[in-house]
């Protein structure tokens, strides 16, 4: 699962007076609406639907047709089942870790629940769909209370911080399996790139503790050349930011919470994938698995496809046959559990993002039966 990019709302608090979208932080005309189909929607539209089509033509449809179904009329249905529990408690965490880095006057846990799946299930449909659903949570978690400064934090925090877990869990796993399946050069682009994660890392905590200054001035400088954007506005997003990294370093049990609960997520979806494996009768050195695992993921991080699609249907079989598993049966294998892993959260996603919104819808229609007194009063 990889966690939305940061968007940038430095105008947020002045949605209300200046029609603010806070997903794009730009302010529009009062009383001006914005096209519902302008020629940037269509065109997104268009190469959003071809790029699944090229995935779906060139990656999945091979995949399926390589896999060994022959394989299904031997299958153990309670593998099965407990691997689609495990996705299930694996999504449910990514909800806590989201929790355990918002103010404790937060939403609730069940909130927090239903905005990561409706922002899960956009960014499993959009290309590079970080952002979009990045935007989206913004929304969502505005709506429900939260700062606009908190809000960025936690996602400033969450996917930096759950990438750094996933690599250094890797790094555990690939040095674990070299015993088992010997030296692969896929390793090398592994350790590279989590090697530059951590540099990233670094220099974010760097930019929001010590060089704090520097960054407002940079910030300043060329927020100044934006027309229709604040420079105060985008000062006090950086310190607010600043003040919450310097928070969560001085808490050290939230840290440990929240690191915590990034490497239950990643422990969790790779045990559903070690089940779906175990649903055919081959059961993988849990090692291995969490070797081919986390390269996988890697390589999906890459934003070219939605969550990777059509990656980790390639990369992840071909690491699994190293494992002594006909590339037939890693197929079927990995095939059974994106279905979990990706196609399911999307239906579901949908679901918890129409449980966010309808009460809302639901209000204006109720306004004109629940009138103020004084407005009443005030009529002839």
């Amino acid at each position: 699962m990889i966690a939305p990019s940061l968007p940038v709302p430095v105008v947020a608090g002045r949605h209300a007076a200046v029609g603010v979208d806070p997903a794009a932080g730009v302010a529009a005309a009062p009383g001006e609406r914005p096209s519902r189909w302008s020629l940037r929607r269509v065109l997104r539209l268009g190469v959003t639907l071809a790029v699944l089509g090229a995935v779906a033509y060139f990656f999945l449809m091979p995949a399926f047709r390589q896999a060994d179904w022959s394989q299904l009329a031997r299958i153990n249905v309670p593998w099965l089942v407990t691997g689609a529990l495990l996705e299930a408690f694996s999504l449910f965490s990514y909800s806590l870790l989201t929790r355990s880095l918002l103010p404790p006057d937060g939403p609730r846990l069940f909130t927090v629940f239903r905005i990561d799946s409706s922002c899960t299930a956009l960014g499993h449909v959009v290309p590079a769909g970080s952002a979009a659903s990045a935007a989206l949570g913004y929304r969502l978690f505005t709506r429900n209370g939260v700062r606009p400064a908190d809000f960025c934090f936690t996602v400033a925090s969450q996917g930096p911080g759950s990438a750094v877990v996933l690599n250094v869990m890797l790094w555990a796993a690939l040095l674990g399996s070299v015993p088992f399946t010997g030296f692969n050069h896929l390793y090398i682009g592994a350790v590279a790139t989590g090697g530059a994660v951590l540099v990233i890392v670094a220099v974010f905590v760097y930019v929001f503790t010590t060089g704090e200054e520097r960054a407002v001035r940079v910030v300043r400088r060329v927020v100044s050349r934006i027309p229709r954007v604040r420079a105060d506005a985008a000062e006090h997003l950086v310190r607010s930011l600043g003040s919450s990294v310097r928070n969560l370093r001085s808490d050290p049990q939230r840290m440990l919470r929240a690191l915590s609960w990034a490497a239950v997520n990643w422990l969790l979806d790779a045990a559903s994938l070690w089940c779906f494996l175990a649903a055919l009768g081959h059961y993988v050195n849990p090692v291995v698995l969490f070797a081919a695992f986390g390269i996988a993921n890697v390589a999906a991080a890459v934003p070219l496809t939605p969550s990777g699609l059509g990656v980790i249907e390639v990369v992840l079989p071909l690491l699994l046959a190293g494992a002594g598993i006909t590339r037939g049966i890693a197929l079927l294998a990995v095939i059974g559990w994106r279905l979990v892993n990706f196609w399911l959260p999307i239906p579901f996603g949908a679901g918890a993002y129409l449980s966010l919104v309808v009460p809302r819808l639901r209000r204006p229609w109720l306004a004109p039966a629940i009138e103020p007194a004084s407005t009443a009063a005030g009529r002839p």
